[in-house]
């Protein structure tokens, strides 16, 4: 007993020594396994990182903000600005590209992206994504000639009317109404009394704080006097309403301008404006009309060093005249400006580039089929009306035959009762009749015995003759009653002859009503039905559209045609800009005019307009004008 007991526990300090190597073992291949894996892990984040910074060292994000949208580009750091600006362009569908570009803040300015240089190179934020805008730049004499695509004449129309509505751009009250009724139309389509109700353009920004703020007038006055203008703009597409107010806003005296201040030699403050016809000199306190303006076909050369800025013009008897900026940056950008406009400006006189010419060519094509597209629209509009008013029109006269059915038959069922009536009636009378004529023969039968028998006293004889009297009294009331009621039965049977014979007459006409055809419009077939009216089953084989030679001779009428009525529309635009003047000059609080608005006023006043000043300020020679600029 003794022994086993040792041998048992000889066996269990063996087992626990065994144990105790095991765990021991253990710990050791955990704690290398454990630093292994602390290696590996700092050596993968090494790689990924190493990895992640060369990615980043290739690519920038780049965001693109244009009127109406962002858009996100993950650029190469070895893209110049063409690079970037040509994949916004392809991105948009823009073939038009020499009126835009990218444009950022710098400082207190703007400026725009180089096409000959890096991205990264210019001095723009490099927090990704970098925020660049995609703006006009140079803006066209003619919007409704030089715009040819709809995407390019749809930025302009956002463009121009933020600066309108944000005041970059002064627009007289009386425009800015008209403008706004263009706007509604190229936004909603053409107006409708039952969508557009009293309220729709509440949430709208139509018109400039400025002009709110002149008049004394309600957002309900200022709302029915656009839509007045709006309704009357009927049948014009979104791409025509832009047109229109593109060719309205580019009337107007800041449409296009770029303004810095600048110095003369005499150190005179001066403002400088450069837009697509020219340079113009302003007095700093009047924006609108220029004192002296240099076309672009008169200038020769433009040149800048640091802060002054060199002009020479093309007449070589006058001098070059020079003028500082405020800094280096603004002459470059102005610099830049003249540039882009000079060479438009010449672009625009010589033949049209066969790239343009193509992509007008095609414009041209595309109007014509959505010119064809919108008649054929009309002429199913108007087959698919035509169809309605014919439904109405089977519908009510339906309605109108029920009716007539109706009072038919509730004729009849009148007769009917009244031939009853009649009936009944007739039969009393003569009932009352046979009744008299025995009333009579027995009063006559009673008189008889009364003769008979007056036989007696003389007072019976005359009580008896009292009664003859009497009797023959009542005898010939009978017989008048009699005969009375004998006519009475003779006009009742007359009357039930009349009443059956109306019976009939309903009856025959209920006939009539019940086996009339139904009613179909003879101007109008089977065929002219529209496909699309599910209520009728016309066929629908000869609503083909053949648009041939006939069709685009036609089109050409109508556009040789819209040339000639040009300066009607012209006179019509301007008799409507006058007569929204009437209707609200008498709500202007005169006091709270602006400096611009007295200015604008008195060029009205004067007659004085945009072309009008600039022909009158190009009249003088170029010499006199740069000797008038540095006596300013």
């Amino acid at each position: 007993m003794l022994e086993s007991n040792t041998v048992t526990e000889g066996h269990q300090g063996l087992l626990v020594l065994r144990l105790r190597a095991l765990i021991t073992i253990w710990i050791r291949e955990t704690r290398r396994l454990h630093r292994n894996y602390v290696m590996a892990s700092a050596l993968a984040s090494k790689i990924g990182l190493n990895s992640l910074l060369r990615k980043q060292a290739k690519t920038f994000s780049v965001r693109i903000v244009t009127m109406d949208a962002e858009m996100e580009f993950s650029c190469e750091v070895k893209w110049k600005g063409k690079d970037l600006f040509d994949l916004v362009c392809r991105t948009l569908g823009l073939r038009e590209t020499w009126f835009f570009g990218l444009q950022y803040n710098v400082k207190d300015t703007v400026a725009w992206l180089k096409m000959d240089k890096k991205v990264l190179d210019h001095d723009i934020p490099k927090e990704e994504p970098i925020t660049l805008n995609f703006l006009a730049k140079f803006y066209p004499e003619n919007a409704e000639e030089e715009l040819v695509q709809d995407i390019t004449q749809h930025l302009f129309f956002l463009q121009v009317k933020k600066k309108i509505l944000e005041e970059e751009i002064y627009c007289p009250p009386e425009a800015s109404v008209l403008l706004a009724s263009y706007a509604v139309q190229a936004k909603y389509g053409d107006y409708d009394p039952n969508v557009h109700k009293p309220g729709f353009l509440a949430q709208e920004e139509l018109l400039p704080k400025r002009v709110i703020h002149l008049y004394q007038m309600t957002a309900e006055m200022w709302e029915e006097r656009i839509t007045a203008c709006y309704a009357e703009h009927r049948g014009r597409t979104r791409d025509e309403a832009e047109t229109e107010y593109l060719k309205i806003a580019q009337d107007l005296e800041m449409y296009g301008v770029n303004y810095f201040f600048i110095r003369n030699k005499k150190g005179t403050d001066l403002l400088l404006g450069v837009d697509a016809l020219g340079l113009h000199i302003y007095d700093p306190e009047n924006k609108l009309t220029p004192k002296i303006s240099f076309p672009w076909n008169e200038i020769r050369n433009i040149s800048y060093s640091d802060k002054e800025f060199a002009i020479k013009p093309l007449d070589k008897k006058a001098d070059v005249f020079k003028f500082n900026s405020s800094k280096l940056r603004v002459n470059k950008l102005i610099l830049q400006l003249c540039i882009g406009n000079h060479d438009l400006f010449m672009r625009r006189r010589r033949v049209d580039s066969l790239e343009v010419q193509q992509m007008k060519s095609q414009a041209r094509e595309e109007k014509a089929r959505k010119q064809m597209e919108r008649q054929r629209l009309a002429r199913e509009k108007h087959l698919r009306e035509e169809a309605e008013r014919a439904r109405d029109e089977l519908e009510r006269r339906l309605l109108q035959l029920q009716d007539e059915a109706q009072m038919a038959n509730d004729a009849l069922l009148r007769s009917e009762e009244t031939a009853d009536l009649l009936a009944e009636k007739a039969q009393i009378a003569e009932e009352e009749a046979k009744l008299l004529a025995q009333k009579a023969a027995e009063a006559e039968q009673e008189m008889q015995r009364i003769k008979v028998t007056a036989i007696r006293s003389e007072e019976e004889k005359r009580l008896m003759e009292q009664k003859m009297m009497e009797a023959e009294m009542l005898a010939l009331k009978m017989a008048e009653e009699s005969e009375r009621r004998a006519k009475e039965a003779e006009q009742l049977k007359q009357d039930l002859q009349e009443a059956r014979e109306s019976e009939r007459r309903a009856k025959h006409k209920l006939l009539e009503i019940t086996s009339k055809p139904a009613y179909v419009p003879t101007n109008l077939s089977a065929n002219s039905m529209p496909p699309d009216i599910p209520s009728f089953n016309f066929s629908t084989e000869n609503l083909t559209f053949d648009f041939k030679d006939t069709d685009m001779k036609r089109l050409s009428m109508e556009i040789e045609k819209e040339k000639v009525e040009y300066m009607e529309k012209s006179k019509h635009l301007q008799e409507q800009l006058n007569e929204l003047k009437t209707e609200i000059e008498s709500l202007k609080l005169r006091e709270r005019e602006t400096p611009l608005d007295i200015l604008h006023n008195e060029n009205t006043e004067k007659g004085t307009s945009k072309q009008s000043n600039f022909k009158k300020l190009t009249l003088q020679s170029t010499k006199s004008r740069v000797a008038f600029f540095e006596e300013l």
